[in-house]
């Protein structure tokens, strides 16, 4: 391992069992394994987090810049799902 760095962290009751039996049922050799995995997680999250929100930017971005929809009343709105769902019946 490269340069490791020593932390102390507090984990509630909780967590912390969750840890130990992590450990003792085999899946990971120390507690600091599974802390390391744990945040590799947490990492890829944040990242894919990241990603759908830059997309949600874009698509609404689009949206804006497609100009004014169909509908410009909840009513027409409401009318178009009626109409939507009977056509599935």
């Amino acid at each position: 391992m490269q340069n490791v760095e020593k932390m102390t962290i507090a984990l509630s009751p909780e967590m912390v069992s969750m840890v130990k039996e992590a450990v003792e049922s085999g899946d990971y050799v120390s507690s600091s394994e599974v802390v390391r995995d744990a945040l590799r997680l947490w990492k890829s999250y944040q990242a894919s987090r990241l990603q759908e929100i830059e997309a949600l930017k874009a698509l609404w971005q689009q949206g804006v810049e497609s100009g004014s929809g169909r509908f410009s009343s909840m009513d027409q709105i409401k009318a178009e799902a009626r109409r939507l769902a009977a056509a599935e019946d």
